[in-house]
């Protein structure tokens, strides 16, 4: 006795679904054109991702036909979406909350060392070169005198 596994019915889509669904893509780039137009700071990222990440689930969903296959698919391209979202969510998070933890302020290394030395006006022990190629220790005086 031979058991046979039914097969599942070839799905076809209308036409007028697959109109709908590009022109709901079409706004949706519209609508991603005229956010980033509008001055939201951080959130212009935040928004736009949020955009794409729905005209991604519309493609995934009726030009690929994840609606209509295996839900185990749906599932875990789902899953995935969720994962991707919490991640990039979190990261936008630590870096926009970064200024709040504490303050980064730019310094050198090494405060004495002699390239800082122009920008602090000490042009003491400052070497020139003369037309020979000759390198010579000049005070700030004699530097100055030659400008």
């Amino acid at each position: 006795m031979e058991t046979r596994t039914k097969e599942p019915a070839a799905h076809i889509t209308p036409v007028r679904v697959y109109l709908t669904v590009g022109l709901a893509l079409f706004l949706l780039t519209a609508l991603t054109v005229k956010v980033s137009l509008i001055h939201l700071g951080t959130w212009n990222a935040i928004a736009a991702l949020a955009i794409a990440s729905l005209k991604g689930l519309l493609v995934a969903l009726f030009f690929m036909h994840l609606l209509y296959d295996k839900k185990i698919y749906m599932v875990v391209v789902s899953v995935a979406l969720i994962i991707l979202g919490i991640l990039i969510g979190l990261t936008m998070a630590d870096i926009l909350r970064r200024g709040d933890i504490y303050e980064y302020q730019a310094h050198p290394i090494k405060p004495e060392a002699r390239i800082y030395d122009a920008a602090r006006g000490d042009t003491a022990g400052v070497h020139e070169h003369d037309a020979a190629g000759n390198e010579s220790e000049t005070t700030p005086q004699e530097s100055d005198s030659h400008h």
